[in-house]
């Protein structure tokens, strides 16, 4: 069987997708899946071994120009490409009206994905052959395995979803002379910010633990972030700029993580690191940290992200350096 999926943003979102493709793979002997998503994340579904092809989009470049010619010139040779194989299945589980017009649409196969009540945009289901209700009160990752299971015909495993990516990097990692946290201090909104104050609280604290940290950053303003937070510990590394691949390979070898809310936290959980994610106004309870290990921290309703204290954190580190 040949399946299509279609997801192709955001990072969080794509990983999430990983645990139904394991259970399609153990469920239907044989199955082999081709994925479109947003070329910023074509690296993540490679990393699964039932993914053959992975199709880069890149719906949010072309959107900011879209009449001009390159623009043109690469929607061609994506639907092109897209349209290259027929399908036994297409699953959009991305459920937005823009996915569903720019790529369901054109695939060529009998095409699934959630009912009108079920996905975000409910017009999005109008594009689909056959349309599943999927109970929203469940986590993301538990409404795509339901989805997959539903259309490609399997019962749903009771046991908890497995992204099956974290063998993909241990198997060739390199052993680490020190053993080392990894510290996720970047993200979009300022309101998930942790204060730069308790990050270096929590860096002093950490001194005599014999565990160095680990700092990685996309942007320069994170780039700089980072040295800020470093400036003055020896036990502290800030990264060269990383690749997404990279940066997974630094994460898979890591005693544990800390993170705020994040795309990367939720490849810390892919990787079955444990991971404490620091949630201000995100409710993590139906699209946070999906995995064994993973603590979610948030402050008194109502207060701000400063209210968790390094302390808090500190206590919940799994300390095996010293």
């Amino acid at each position: 069987m040949k399946v299509l999926i279609i997801k192709t943003s955001s990072m969080g979102d794509v990983l999430h997708t990983l645990p139904a493709l394991t259970d399609a793979m153990r469920a239907i002997e044989g199955i082999r899946f081709d994925w479109v998503v947003e070329e910023n994340f074509a690296q993540i579904p490679g990393w699964h071994p039932a993914v053959d092809r992975v199709i880069p989009v890149a719906i949010r470049r072309w959107r900011k120009h879209w009449f001009g010619s390159q623009q043109r010139e690469e929607r061609v040779a994506f639907k092109r490409e897209l349209q290259s194989c027929t399908y036994d299945v297409v699953i959009d589980a991305q459920g937005l009206i823009k996915s569903a017009a720019l790529v369901t649409r054109l695939a060529k196969g009998v095409k699934h994905g959630q009912d009108s009540r079920s996905a975000r945009e409910p017009f999005a289901s109008w594009w689909y052959d056959k349309r599943h209700e999927i109970d929203k009160r469940q986590h993301a990752v538990e409404r795509t395995r339901e989805l997959f299971a539903k259309s490609l015909g399997y019962e749903l495993p009771a046991q908890k979803g497995d992204y099956a990516i974290a063998a993909h990097f241990l198997t060739n990692a390199a052993q680490q002379a020190t053993p080392y946290l990894v510290f996720l201090h970047a993200t979009t909104r300022d309101n998930k910010h942790w204060p730069e104050a308790h990050w270096r609280e929590l860096i002093g604290l950490l001194a005599d633990s014999g565990l160095q940290i680990k700092l990685p950053w996309g942007a320069e303003h994170e780039h700089q972030r980072a040295q800020r937070l470093a400036e003055g510990f020896d036990h502290v590394d800030v990264l060269p700029k990383l690749t997404l691949e990279q940066v997974a390979r630094t994460l898979a070898s890591a005693q544990a993580v800390v993170s705020v809310d994040t795309g990367l936290s939720h490849l810390a959980a892919a990787l079955d690191r444990p991971n404490i994610t620091l949630y201000g106004p995100t409710d993590p309870g139906l699209i946070g940290g999906y995995g064994e290990n993973q603590i979610a921290l948030r402050p008194p309703q109502g207060n701000s992200m400063a209210d968790i204290t390094p302390e808090q954190v500190m206590s919940l580190l799994p300390l095996t350096g010293k």
